[in-house]
């Protein structure tokens, strides 16, 4: 102990260590190790650094902080619960029990004052480097001379176990080369993982590493040295670059177990419980114990923190009667509102416009879309070019030039989904990626997360199916859509034309509670004739007829997705030929369709009609349920190969021919199923 630490000080950090680890023995569930070894840092940072105020959680100019080891979660609920935030003493009780406010990991959407669901190890690093690229462009886009609206440090406690993750070295290569001076991470060094120490298996120099990406560093060797770790916050401040604090901790300080993995991921037990208590200096009788003086002492800060944000009111304000226009949009974009009049450039295609890869056509409505959204913030992971996203020449997101709103991720994809989700849990920008539609892979712990925490970031995947062909199997997605679509609270939209396309994009700027991906062609599509079948808008229901068969009620749907749309269009026309009437409905977004009234399905899909064939280059998985007992698939029950294009197609059966002889199949009551049909050729 240093002379400036008060004994009120250790009696509040070792009240914020009971707390924790009584939530975790009540619950007989939990992480006590953390919230004793890291409650120190914890209490410096939110005493004497943290700009919050728990009144408001959501002020712009807050500073963010994350718990990247989202393990230590009880740590973060006494945090706020003593920091004066909508969480009480009977929630911290409630630990990890079901419907609480107290979940085993921290959920934004449930708890005030959580800033970011994390949990899955190396998530919340990246987030953080999505909150430090969105504070760097917002404040670079509206602050002026005399004018800050937008200024605020990203903190996050990070373990052993997020360093491990290649995500965070993605995020970390990034945030270096980014120069993002105002992330700020304090590393629980406590040498231990779930298993046991990390000499087993990580073992090299961290801070070297850190310092290779470009990031500040620094050592604190006494993690209850809380001079040592002001000092090094301080240093960090004024440093241009990301910085790590290395806090060299114990972890479950003062139980009997401390330094071993015993203390991780388990609660101590009431003997070992009641010894910790003793060398703090508690009653080991009593549980859930706050001190006379300590939620007053803590309190402080949050009291600072309201002044700041009523200060912050003022000089908005004054920003507001100087710059009224950039004020407005600033405020619009903070409530998740877009700017008047944002879909008035949106293109609007014709078959006189030829055919088009989706991608092509999601370029142009991007590129419209920034025009007039100037919050519309993100890019690709190095494949722009082939996710025909803008660039605008040879400018983007900088060291300099941060006002640039187009990204570039580099070949990052799994940092480049959760700082998505971190920018959006940030607020103040509309975030979008892209890569190919494979890779989703490497992202689908971020996309998940995103959708868990109800966050709302558009993720644009191109090179939808195998018929990119020449590249071949291994960038030839076939599982990747269904295990989208699998993912709860999320919009999965496979577009069939460049119209599809942009209303696809209008689906994406007004959902802000959901993540939406865009399934996007590498293959050029013909663009359907809006005066002769239905609208486009129809993208916004999910499903729609797009075209009614002719001369009477419906034999037969034609259903299909993306690519395969006008591949059934040109079927429906060959089975007119041959006296067969079917009705062609386009479905590019099961969940936008689920969400619709019971009506409107049998509106699209007559249940007295149920011969049903439904054509997508993907996995069957999830179609039994709209082409019924009575209809089939022509779809993609293994990898693909590397050829040509449509080449491959026809070889898997995504033909005329095919799709006819399947639909009359059907109709016969023996469908094959397209696993008959790979012999073709």
């Amino acid at each position: 102990m240093t002379n400036n630490q008060t004994d009120l000080d250790q009696l509040s950090i070792n009240t914020i260590r009971l707390l924790s680890v009584d939530m975790v023995q009540k619950a007989n569930s939990g992480h006590p190790g953390l919230p004793l070894g890291a409650a120190p840092m914890a209490y410096v940072l939110f005493s004497r650094f943290l700009r919050f105020n728990p009144q408001d959680p959501h002020w712009p100019n807050r500073d963010r902080f994350v718990l990247s080891a989202g393990h230590g979660s009880a740590l973060l609920y006494s945090l706020l619960h003593l920091y004066g935030y909508d969480l009480s003493l009977d929630d911290l009780k409630n630990f990890r029990q079901i419907h609480s406010k107290t979940p085993g990991h921290p959920e934004s959407n449930l708890t005030a004052g959580v800033e970011v669901t994390t949990g899955p190890l190396g998530q919340g690093f990246a987030n953080g480097l999505g909150m430090a690229m969105a504070e760097a462009f917002l404040a670079a886009h509206y602050n002026r001379d005399g004018h800050s609206v937008q200024d605020h440090f990203t903190y996050s406690i990070v373990s052993d176990g997020d360093l491990m993750e290649g995500i965070a070295s993605e995020a970390a290569s990034l945030a270096g080369h980014l120069k993002l001076g105002k992330m700020i991470y304090l590393y629980d060094d406590n040498h231990i993982s779930l298993d046991g120490p990390t000499s087993l298996a990580f073992t090299e120099d961290r801070l070297a590493r850190f310092e290779a990406y470009g990031w500040h560093t620094q050592q604190v060797e006494d993690g209850n040295d809380l001079e040592a770790i002001d000092s090094a916050i301080r240093a960090a401040q004024v440093d241009p670059r990301p910085s790590i604090i290395a806090v060299k901790t114990v972890i479950g300080y003062g139980s009997p177990q401390q330094g071993t993995s015993k203390t991780h991921g388990s609660p101590l037990g009431d003997e070992n419980l009641r010894k910790a208590k003793e060398f703090f200096g508690f009653d080991p009788d009593k549980s859930f114990v706050i001190p006379d003086g300590v939620r007053e002492h803590l309190a402080k800060a949050g009291q600072r923190g309201a002044e700041l944000q009523a200060e912050w009111e003022k000089e908005f304000g004054d920003y507001k009667a100087a710059f009224p226009t950039e004020a407005d949009q600033f405020t619009r974009s903070f409530d998740g509102e877009l700017p008047a009049g944002w879909d008035a450039k949106l293109p609007s295609f014709t078959p006189a416009d030829g055919a088009m890869a989706t991608r092509q056509a999601s370029g142009k409505v991007l590129t419209a879309l920034k025009e007039s959204v100037p919050f519309l913030f993100g890019g690709s992971a190095d494949l722009a070019s082939s996710n025909d996203m803008p660039t605008k020449g040879e400018v983007s997101f900088q060291p300099g030039h941060y006002e640039e709103s187009n990204i570039w991720f580099g070949v990052r994809e799994h940092a480049m989904g959760a700082a998505l989700n971190g920018m959006a849990q940030h607020g103040g920008v509309r975030p979008y990626g892209g890569t190919f539609l494979n890779f989703s892979d490497y992202m689908r712990g971020a996309i998940r997360l995103t959708a868990l925490a109800e966050s709302g970031a558009t993720f644009v995947f191109t090179h939808d199916s195998i018929g990119l062909g020449e590249d071949g199997p291994t960038h030839q997605p076939v599982e990747q859509v269904v295990s989208l679509r699998t993912i709860p609270n999320i919009v999965v939209l496979r577009p069939a034309d460049a119209n599809e396309t942009a209303w696809a994009w209008r689906v994406a700027m007004t959902k802000t509670k959901s993540p939406v991906v865009l399934i996007l062609s590498r293959q050029k599509l013909p663009t359907l004739d809006q005066d002769k079948y239905g609208s486009a808008q129809g993208v916004e229901r999910g499903a729609y007829i797009l075209s009614e068969a002719k001369g009477g009620k419906p034999e037969l749907i034609l259903i299909a997705t993306g690519s395969e749309v006008s591949l059934v269009m040109k079927a429906q026309d060959e089975l007119e030929k041959q006296g067969i009437k079917a009705r062609v409905v386009s479905m590019p977004s099961w969940e936008l369709f689920e969400q619709q009234d019971q009506a409107y399905h049998h509106e699209v899909l007559p249940p007295s009609i149920r011969k049903r064939l439904a054509v997508e280059a993907g996995s069957p998985i999830g179609w039994h349920k709209y082409v019924t007992d009575e209809g089939t698939t022509i779809s993609m029950n293994r990898f693909g190969l590397s050829g040509e294009g449509e080449a491959i197609m026809a070889y898997f059966g995504f033909t005329v021919d095919n799709v006819v002889e399947q639909a009359k199949a059907v109709l016969a009551g023996q469908p094959e199923g397209i696993e008959k049909k790979e012999v073709l050729s």
